[in-house]
């Protein structure tokens, strides 16, 4: 993906990821975060129902969806699953709920929870079904 702004294309796709994911885990929160340090834009995906003794059963669920067919085009070292206290998850949830409503919103604080970043894209929760 391109290191710039992000397009449409992966916020799109990471849309459908999300409703996939939502149908084996609740999602609670997730968001496009691209960092300071490398420039590079991750999804993060968070559920209150992932915890230590099913986290890698997580990952294995997001390869079996993104494996699933060509019209997610991400790749999967973009996607990480974060626990629900983790401090950027936090943050995202507190942006959720000062700014609500059911577009995406685009964040760029330069701090997100303990994270220094350049832009985050935040969905609402739940997200929109795509057309």
């Amino acid at each position: 993906m391109d290191q710039g702004a992000l397009v449409t294309e992966p916020t799109d796709a990471g849309a459908r990821l999300i409703e996939a994911f939502d149908k084996y885990k609740p999602v609670q929160a997730a968001f496009w975060v691209k960092e300071s340090d490398d420039g590079q834009w991750y999804l993060y995906l968070a559920s209150n129902q992932i915890d230590d003794s099913n986290f890698d059963l997580a990952y294995a669920e997001i390869l079996r969806i993104l494996g699933a067919g060509p019209h997610f085009w991400l790749d999967p070292f973009q996607v990480k699953i974060t626990r629900m206290e983790d401090p950027r998850t936090n943050a995202v949830l507190d942006l959720m709920h000062k700014y609500p409503g059911t577009i995406p919103l685009r964040y760029q604080g330069g701090q997100l929870g303990r994270l220094s970043i350049e832009e985050a894209y935040i969905y609402p929760i739940p997200v929109p079904t795509q057309a």
